[in-house]
């Protein structure tokens, strides 16, 4: 039988025990409680070094897909013959974009190396967008920027059918005897456009389009072989440059409203 000496002893013993568990228990949900918080704090500055590497990242996407570059290795694609011997060929560029894209790019100068004519053979790749207006890299062409009106001008006929003129509106910037063009062609998918200043009058400037789009020609045409078709079919169509020849076809039924004003 127990004492009343060691009942009284062992009641100390048990508050003692009873309080280095709760003490034990105490630090550990403090040492969970922290650790989870600690937790949260990671992610929450996970989050926002993320969330600061956005606009880094949104600026450096033009590096990421870089535009057009010239491609010295290519070989021209294209030719235009010569009407007369005073024509200079100053350049044939070559552009080619990551997505597929090419442009083969022929102009022409004349004193002071100023820029008179130019014809740009657009073979389109992933790059192409469909949104964009066409008239807004033609007026970049012509040396009035993408936000220079233009007006049409009517059209002429040439081997590759009916192509669109364009000429700078009133307000543009930039000389008013240039006319811009532009064929767009949707199997296979090629652009042709371009701009003149040759000639005095409108229906002059009309006719040396006409004929410069008549003398294109293709060299080769690589692995396209529709391309090659559709040069084929258009030497069919192709008509004299001559001006002692037709020209009224130059001012066909799609023109008719432009007759008075010529």
């Amino acid at each position: 039988m127990q004492s009343p000496e060691a009942g009284t002893a062992a009641t100390p013993t048990q508050i003692h025990l009873a309080l280095a568990n709760f003490a034990d228990e105490v630090v550990g949900t403090l040492a969970r409680l922290f650790a989870y918080v600690g937790v949260l704090v990671l992610f929450a500055i996970l989050g926002l070094a993320g969330l600061g590497q956005l606009p880094s990242l949104h600026d450096d996407e033009p590096a990421l897909k870089p535009g057009w570059s010239v491609a010295d290795r290519s070989h021209p694609a294209f030719a235009v013959s010569r009407l007369d011997s005073s024509e200079k060929t100053a350049s044939y560029t070559i552009l080619r974009h990551p997505e597929g894209g090419r442009k083969d790019v022929i102009r022409w100068t004349g004193e002071g190396d100023r820029p008179f004519a130019e014809v740009e053979i657009y073979r389109p790749g992933g790059e192409f967008d469909l949104v964009r207006p066409a008239a807004a890299d033609l007026a970049i062409q012509m040396g009035l920027g993408a936000e220079a009106p233009l007006e049409q001008a009517g059209m002429i006929d040439t081997k590759f059918g009916p192509v669109a003129l364009f000429r700078p509106g009133t307000t543009a910037k930039g000389t008013q005897t240039c006319l811009g063009y532009l064929k767009r062609n949707e199997d296979p998918a090629l652009q042709i456009s371009g701009f003149s200043c040759q000639g005095e009058t409108l229906p002059a400037r009309r006719a040396v389009i006409a004929c410069t789009l008549n003398r294109l020609t293709l060299l080769t045409s690589g692995n396209e072989p529709k391309l090659a078709e559709l040069f084929a079919h258009a030497e069919l169509k192709r008509r004299s440059c001559d001006p002692a020849g037709s020209s009224d076809w130059l001012l066909g039924a799609a023109n008719a409203q432009l007759r008075g004003a010529l």
